[in-house]
């Protein structure tokens, strides 16, 4: 693990990278996966700081950024890339802004919760999220080869229409986005948000096979692919007590809690 003022990058193995910002709140969780002809950035973190300082001293190799899903503190860098891709439900959402989030919000949720030093070129106060024209559109099912290293999107809508996760075949990495992880509520209880959508994404990734090791965005970085189970079990347990609307509260189970 190598940490500096602002990112803590940790390497999971000779080619993969997870560099987070554990400074802010929200724990945030990019990755850097290496390939033999690229790279791929799974999403490029709050925008603080510039991840790309970090993913250019890691790699040589030419830079793909694959967005899990187009909410603020996910897409903070991309600008500092030429190739973008996101999924064909949210294209327009990176072209012509987050929907259903005002920007008050957005500053107010960036400049809290701060534990480390930022660097001088961050303002809250003008702080805006990326907007620009994605390199390419993804959807259900696609491969992304990055040379000897095949990544498979499922689309995973629930806590946005246009979310996916990120299978790394090779290396048995799941990478979740916000749709999976642990040591906070997972929100569905936006207005952009579809609570039935995220539990039946919960039974499509728990049905992957061949899963090592699921990587979410935010907080505790790697989980045991059990949790995928347990993930079924709560999308199965929610639809049972016809809990999956807005308005229901948080449901908490032994590792996950969601909040509809």
């Amino acid at each position: 693990m190598v940490e500096n003022r602002w990112f803590t990058v940790t390497k999971l193995d000779e080619k993969t990278f997870a560099i987070s910002e554990y400074g802010h709140w929200e724990n945030v969780h990019s990755y850097l996966l290496l390939g033999t002809k690229q790279a791929a950035l799974i999403d490029t973190g709050l925008g603080i700081d510039n991840i790309k300082r970090i993913t250019d001293k890691l790699t040589n190799l030419p830079v793909t950024v694959i967005t899990t899903h187009v909410h603020w503190d996910h897409i903070g860098c991309h600008g500092e890339y030429e190739r973008i891709y996101v999924h064909e439900a949210e294209k327009d959402w990176l072209t012509d802004g987050i929907k259903g989030l005002p920007i008050e919000q957005i500053r107010k949720d960036v400049s809290h919760g701060i534990t480390k030093p930022v660097p001088d070129t961050f303002d809250p106060e003008s702080y805006t999220p990326y907007t620009g024209k994605p390199t390419d559109v993804l959807a259900d099912g696609d491969i992304i080869e990055i040379g000897s290293r095949p990544l498979v999107i499922y689309h995973t809508p629930g806590h946005s229409p246009g979310h996916i996760c990120i299978f790394d075949a090779a290396h048995g990495y799941l990478f979740t986005g916000d749709l999976l992880y642990t040591g906070a509520p997972i929100y569905a209880f936006y207005p952009t948000t579809d609570p039935a959508d995220l539990i039946r994404s919960f039974e499509k990734v728990s049905q992957i096979e061949d899963v090592e090791k699921v990587f979410g965005g935010h907080h505790q970085l790697g989980l045991d692919p059990s949790i995928l189970q347990e993930a079924r079990s709560a999308a199965h347990g929610l639809k049972e007590r016809n809990l999956a609307r807005h308005g229901t509260g948080i449901h908490e189970f032994k590792n996950i809690k969601v909040q509809f």
